[in-house]
């Protein structure tokens, strides 16, 4: 069985600002600064930021870690694919997990941050779907739109 989820989040932020982050190890860097009760430590295992690269990523309390491979990354067009190798939701039972991000510009200076995240589970696997959810990305981008719209206030201030 197949699944996704999707989350919209409004940014009131230009599209290329957001990408900066999004499209960037910069929002690893970040999630780790800003939601320390989701995420412990995020670290590059290989890679410099472009497909191909691999992040471990800590939870907190000893919860877990999950590992993704950037598989897509479109600057032209603010698209972000990972897959999950290890971990999170593949240790749950799930076939494939994967994560999009877009970043589609609504004006010059507005963006929405729409998540998705697929996945796939075995039909004879008694898994429990309702395990996925959209509440971390929800998170990540409410506190990265958050934090840059704080950095531009002291820009600006």
């Amino acid at each position: 069985m197949k699944g996704s989820l999707c989350h919209e989040y409004e940014t009131g932020i230009p599209a290329e600002e957001v990408w900066q982050v999004y499209g960037t190890l910069r929002l690893g860097q970040l999630v780790q600064q800003l939601l320390p009760h989701l995420f412990h430590k995020v670290e590059v295992v290989e890679g410099d930021g472009g497909v191909g690269t691999i992040l471990c990523v800590t939870f907190p309390s000893g919860t877990g870690y999950y590992k993704e491979k950037f598989i897509k990354i479109d600057d032209e067009n603010y698209i972000k694919e990972a897959r999950g190798l290890e971990g999170g939701a593949l240790d749950a039972g799930f076939c494939s997990y994967l994560v999009r991000f877009e970043i589609i510009p609504k004006d010059n200076n507005s963006s929405t941050i729409r998540s998705t995240i697929e996945y796939e589970v075995d039909d004879k696997d008694q898994v429990d779907a309702s395990l996925i959810s959209t509440d971390v990305v929800a998170a990540i981008a409410d506190a990265t739109t958050k934090y840059l719209k704080e950095q531009k206030k002291q820009v600006e201030g």
